[in-house]
This record gives structure tokens, C-alpha cells and sequence, in this order.
């Protein structure tokens, strides 16, 4: 962005004052990517604020070949693996469920159905019951409408790593949401 050009030189320059811009432009997406990966609260805000200060003490590494927004999601990623892998929660890949197009084309219809602001409720559920790699990589991807590219860019991973991290994520998410919404037609039955 533009806008987060011209803050970071003033920053650089000396107007630390500049640096809240960039803070209240971005500390939305840092929190959800903190929250949607610890799944915490206390954690969540914690890695906010020390990505937030990570990334003013590194300003001058910050060499704008990649979004400033890409470079703050790597921070906040690389951030939390460290906390996950601090608590020593183990993160297990789970064998890959095979949907029929019929399965997912009928979720989908559902989904549909539903008002969006139901939708928003129960994709937001399925994200949050979702391993943290798996809700992350969701996120970037259709959330935040990041690249393949951007996102290798933020966690360090190959390209085809991603993708089949994505894919798969994307298998787990169609899992909880059918899920979810089974237990929601039961419920009103």
C-alpha cells in the first residue's frame, strides 16, 4: 500500500508517532491471525503488541519487496508457531477425508440457503474449531484474500506445501461447517 509507504519513511525519519498509522491500519488482521492460531484471548492480544514492537524495532530490515501487511502477517505467524511450540502443543496432520462433489455442492447449497449473517456466524465457528495451521491458512487465503504466493511469502513454506496445506485445510473446514450445520438442522427439528 501506499499509504504504508509513505508512514514507514516517516517512521524512519525519525516520527515515531508515524508508527500508529500502520498500527490502527493493521492491528485487526494481526489479532485475528493471533487469536485464530492461539486461541486465546490473553495470547492473542500478547503476540499482537509484540509483533507491533518486533516489527517498529526491524522497521529499517523492512525492504518493501513484499506487502508491509505480508511482512507483519510473517511476524504474527513465526510469533505464534513459537508460543504453540513453547506450550508444546503438537500439531498432527489428520488423515485426508474424501469429499464426493455431491458432498460439497449440497454444503454449499445450504449455505446458501442460509442469511449471511447466519453465514458468518457458523463459517466463523468452523474456523475456530479448526487446528491453528488449518484456520490460519483459511484466513489468509479467503478471508484476507491473500496469494499463494503472499502466504509462502509470510509462513516460510514452499509453494507446494501451501497448496496442499490448503487443500487440506480446506477438507477440514467443509468437515466442521457440514458438521455444524447437521447440528443445527437437528436442533431445530
Amino acid at each position: 500500500m501506499k499509504q504504508d509507504k509513505h508512514y514507514i519513511e516517516r517512521v524512519l525519519r525519525g516520527d515515531i508517532n508515524a508508527f500508529s498509522y500502520l498500527v490502527d491500519n493493521h492491528k485487526g488482521m494481526i489479532y485475528t491471525i493471533a487469536l485464530r492460531m492461539l486461541k486465546n484471548v490473553e495470547d492473542a492480544e500478547e503476540l499482537s503488541q509484540d509483533t507491533f514492537v518486533k516489527a517498529f524495532n526491524s522497521l529499517k530490515d523492512f525492504k518493501f519487496e513484499s506487502k508491509f501487511s505480508t511482512w507483519l502477517y510473517r511476524i504474527t505467524y513465526n510469533g505464534a508457531i513459537s508460543k504453540l511450540r513453547k506450550k508444546q502443543i503438537e500439531i498432527l496432520d489428520v488423515v485426508d477425508v474424501v469429499f464426493t462433489e455431491t458432498e460439497v455442492v449440497s454444503t454449499y447449497n445450504a449455505i446458501n440457503e442460509i442469511r449471511k449473517s447466519e453465514q458468518r456466524k457458523y463459517i466463523n465457528e468452523a474456523i475456530e474449531s479448526l487446528k491453528e495451521d488449518d484456520a490460519f491458512i483459511i484466513t489468509m487465503y479467503y478471508l484476507k484474500e491473500n496469494t499463494i504466493d503472499e502466504i509462502c511469502g509470510i509462513t516460510g513454506l514452499t509453494l507446494s506445501n501451501v497448496k496442499v496445506k490448503l487443500h487440506r485445510a480446506r477438507k477440514r473446514f467443509y468437515d466442521e461447517l457440514k458438521a455444524i450445520l447437521k447440528d443445527e438442522v437437528k436442533a431445530i427439528l
